[in-house]
């Protein structure tokens, strides 16, 4: 289970203590089992300072604490603020990443067959889709649809989601496409053949949680060589 330290301290010595942990970091690199600090600053009040360390586990955070230079660097803290920083050790019990969410949505909805769902609460209206295999990029809520509906034409299928990895405003998924080829694609007559394709696609949200722009990257060759329309001398 994740497990996460909130430290509550106040200074007005902020780019002091930003110093330090830089330092700490620094002295740490290959020992400690932090995976993820946020520090930030109270809007109400600039002295109240807050640092959120996220750990693996509860043995992890006590086998960091335990590190000597972690200890150097509490009391180097300590000492830059007004009063005894607070710890509070907390048990993760849910840890929802939204914008990772709305990417998964758009991969459980793709799947179907005749019209696509509207996507309204998946992509802004104006989402901008580059994929390297399209001479141009699609562009717009309904040109989306329309290409979603050439795969539900050509395929019966879903998506496997394998990796998926959120920083910022963006969100990468690597999956596997399995499907099987049941109606006309790209000019290709169905074939009955099971296919499976891998690939990875970047997704960037905008601050309510839609999706704005996609970047793909997919095998396209290998699928089309899976339909035998491939010479052996394209491969």
């Amino acid at each position: 289970m994740t497990f996460v330290q909130l430290i509550e301290c106040r200074t007005s010595r902020l780019d002091e203590m930003n110093r330090l942990m830089d330092r700490w970091v620094e002295q740490t690199k290959g020992k400690r089992t932090a995976s993820h600090s946020v520090v930030a600053k109270d809007r109400a009040d600039a002295s109240h300072i807050v640092e959120i360390v996220e750990f693996p586990s509860y043995e992890e955070a006590m086998r960091n604490s335990g590190l000597p230079e972690t200890d150097r660097i509490f009391q180097d803290m300590v000492a830059l603020c007004e009063e005894t920083p607070t710890f509070t050790d907390l048990d993760v019990v849910r840890d929802e990443q939204l914008y990772a969410a709305t990417a998964r949505r758009f991969f459980e909805l793709a799947p179907g067959q005749g019209a696509a769902p509207p996507f309204n609460d998946v992509f802004i209206e104006d989402y901008h889709d580059h994929d390297p295999a399209n001479v141009q990029d699609v562009i717009g809520l309904d040109a989306v649809r329309r290409e979603v509906e050439v795969w539900r034409g050509g395929f019966d299928f879903s998506f496997t989601i394998e990796d998926q990895m959120a920083q910022g405003d963006r969100v990468c998924t690597r999956w596997t496409f399995h499907g099987r080829h049941t109606g006309e694609f790209l000019g290709i007559a169905p074939t009955g053949q099971e296919v499976t394709m891998t690939g990875t696609t970047v997704h960037r949200c905008t601050p309510d949680g839609k999706i704005a722009e996609g970047w793909w990257q997919y095998d396209r060759l290998g699928l089309m060589q899976q339909l035998g329309v491939l010479d052996p001398l394209e491969l």
